[in-house]
């Protein structure tokens, strides 16, 4: 993954219009260096959406803070990369990681916190099935300003439900 960094931070320089004020901090050696920390992290599992034809990056969508225990649960993120956003690429990749969410990792509950506002996030995780849980109020801090967060919730079953499988 260290052979991306460069390709990954120009594409979240170049993507920051579409990403502000939803997410912020992606541009920087620190944020790569936090990336590459979370590979060998099991708390973590971190993926870039490449393109099949040439391998550009797309997007990156993780899972993060994974519980284990009874909880078996994450947290999605994920950003577009300008210029490919809107052709369907990381609702592709999300369904990549979803498959790998609840068969390989084996989680029950995987967890997407937007803020309202952020429509293409909403439909993103509406077409991969998640479910509106409620909002959380003042859930996040993020360009210095406390933002309330819708939160989203797909499970194991509901997953499998619907990719015809038991």
């Amino acid at each position: 993954m260290e052979s991306d960094r460069e390709e990954l931070l120009r594409a979240m320089n170049a993507s920051r219009e579409l990403h502000e004020p939803w997410i912020s901090n992606v541009t920087t050696d620190e944020y790569f260096d936090g990336l590459l920390t979370r590979v060998d992290d099991a708390r973590y599992d971190v993926n870039l959406v490449c393109l099949l034809a040439g391998g550009a990056i797309a997007g990156v969508i993780n899972l993060s803070e994974i519980v284990r225990g009874a909880f078996q649960s994450a947290f999605l993120s994920y950003a577009a990369v300008a210029g490919y956003e809107g052709q369907g690429l990381l609702s592709e990749g999300l369904q990549l990681v979803l498959e790998r969410a609840f068969t390989e990792l084996e989680l029950h509950r995987i967890e997407a916190n937007i803020q309202p506002a952020n429509e293409p996030s909403l439909a993103l995780v509406g077409r991969a099935g998640f479910i509106y849980e409620g909002t959380s109020r003042s859930y996040l801090k993020l360009g210095g300003v406390w933002r309330d967060h819708e939160h989203w919730v797909l499970l194991a079953e509901e997953w499998r439900a619907n990719h015809g499988r038991a």
